[in-house]
């Protein structure tokens, strides 16, 4: 299934799939009255998780039904994320070729300033950097989100006032199924509901300034609207193999990179044993990627510019189209 939560013509959300080819969209609290099988867990996307596999067959028969009188067209609602807000939010750094760029990008930066530049670079300190990929080897590293600024497809993104250099980044996401702790690397994959794309937006002057204080990012990353996800939940029956996905990322129509998740150094199944140690992993709770290798604009050193659009595309997931909107000060 691709499992949405949708905003009626009321402004109530509800929980729904997109069937023929994400242009529909199925309202299964209505498709269940209309079969004459109410049920609870149609509330919403975050109690069918949580509800269980018994629950998502029953969604996943109505949506194969259909009936008329519950389907809707997906242009006529406002998608918000998946789960709005989730129960917990974790971003994972998976990818390491998106740090080795990151660091190699941010000292081209600093050395252009400097009246010989290459001179600069030759002679510049790597030895900070060095720790943080030796730590991203030894184990899966991550922080916690802001999930209260988890938004969806059909919302635009503000900039943040403080910020002057703005970046997306392309993440893959899974969403937690079921509930557990200490869950070994080969029971892992059976907590996973499903993915999701995540587009982690990121305030990189702010990032820069906060990142030496060694605590991880904070409004570098935590701004409203600044965690978008979507545009559905697919459940992990519908993806043939999650770590072989093309992930594509464009900016106004332009591709501005590409990778695919076979890079991924940590899969899931490492985080979600890395994390749950002696910690319990709740039903519908987010675990981000980390940025896949080409995935942002700063391992370019390329930024955003106001009212441009950011198009995330995961292959079998779909694409995650996004506006950066500056308010008027």
């Amino acid at each position: 299934m691709r499992l949405v939560t949708f905003s009626n013509e009321q402004g109530l959300d509800k929980a729904g799939a997109l069937i023929e080819s994400d242009s529909l969209v199925v309202d299964l609290q209505q498709a269940a009255l209309s079969a004459g099988q109410p049920h609870l867990a149609f509330s919403s996307v975050l109690t069918l998780v949580e509800t269980g596999d018994e629950a998502l067959q029953a969604a996943a028969a109505l949506v194969r039904q259909a009936p008329t009188d519950a389907v809707l067209v997906r242009d006529d609602v406002r998608l918000k994320a998946p789960i709005q807000p989730p129960p917990q939010m974790r971003d994972c750094s998976c990818f390491e070729l998106h740090l080795q760029q990151c660091y190699e990008a941010a000292r081209r930066a600093k050395a252009a300033r400097s009246a010989d530049p290459a001179a600069a670079l030759r002679e510049m300190d790597t030895s900070e950097d060095d720790k943080v990929i030796e730590a991203f080897r030894r184990q899966p590293i991550y922080y916690k989100c802001n999930r209260f600024a988890v938004v969806g497809p059909d919302d635009d993104v503000l900039w943040p006032s403080y910020s002057r250099l703005m970046d997306f980044e392309l993440e893959l996401a899974c969403y937690i199924g079921k509930q557990g702790r200490d869950i070994s690397r080969d029971k892992a994959r059976e907590h996973i509901v499903g993915f999701t794309i995540f587009n982690d937006m990121s305030a990189r002057d702010e990032q820069g300034r906060e990142m030496p204080g060694k605590l991880g990012p904070a409004k570098g990353k935590d701004f409203d609207t600044g965690n978008v996800m979507g545009p559905c939940l697919v459940t992990m029956d519908e993806i043939e193999d999650p770590y072989d996905l093309t992930m594509i990322a464009r900016v106004n129509g332009e591709e501005w990179g590409r990778g695919n998740t076979r890079d991924m150094l940590w899969r899931f199944e490492d985080v979600i044993a890395h994390i749950s140690r002696s910690e319990t992993l709740y039903p519908g709770e987010v675990l981000g990627s980390g940025t896949v290798g080409n995935g942002c604009g700063l391992e370019q050193l390329r930024y955003l510019k106001p009212n441009d659009v950011v198009e995330l595309e995961i292959e079998q997931i779909g694409t995650l189209a996004t506006r950066i909107v500056k308010p008027e000060s």
